[in-house]
């Protein structure tokens, strides 16, 4: 499969199926994370497995549009390791870093047949006291993992994308 079929065939899943992602395969998402192009190679990225059924329920209370998912990747990034900006002050790459992480993971999980969704409609603050996370460690997103269940299609707006005339422009 290309990249550009691969890309296609990638919708946010909004279903899930409660079989459990095998360990070798999240092993291999985690990999693909790990490859991930950061900021001046710093690698600040903290990924926190969530999958037992207490954090499966903490997760849900800080987002609870996890739809059942049995895994959730929790993607922050360490803000003592970021790269800054020299010419643009108070700029870091954390969360730029954060998001290539989370997107390699996707497309990986992808590629295994495991379906994901990005989430993002949560409060930090509230995301570090509820998994005791260290105050350097910056919530970025939640990654649902797992199977589509019977119910499992894109969302309806999915496919409708822009031509490139409108989103590109040379100079």
């Amino acid at each position: 499969m290309t990249f550009l079929e691969l890309a296609k065939e990638r919708f946010s899943e909004r279903y899930f199926d409660s079989k459990p992602v095998e360990d070798e395969k999240l092993k291999l998402i985690l990999e693909a994370g790990r490859l991930a192009p950061t900021g001046c190679n710093y690698q600040p990225q903290r990924i926190y497995v969530i999958q037992s059924e207490e954090a499966i329920k903490k997760a849900v209370s800080t987002k609870a549009s996890l739809s059942g998912c049995p895994l959730v990747l929790l993607v922050c990034y360490n803000s003592d390791e970021v790269w800054n900006n020299p010419r643009e002050e108070g700029y870091n790459c954390g969360e730029q870093d954060a998001s290539s992480v989370a997107l390699h993971m996707m497309f990986e999980a992808t590629e295994l047949g495991v379906h994901s969704l990005w989430i993002r409609g949560f409060n930090s603050d509230e995301v570090r006291k509820a998994f005791n996370l260290p105050e350097n460690h910056v919530p970025a997103m939640m990654v649902a993992l797992g199977y589509p269940s019977e119910k499992s299609h894109p969302a309806k707006l999915h496919s409708n994308k822009k031509p490139l005339e409108e989103t590109v422009k040379f100079i």
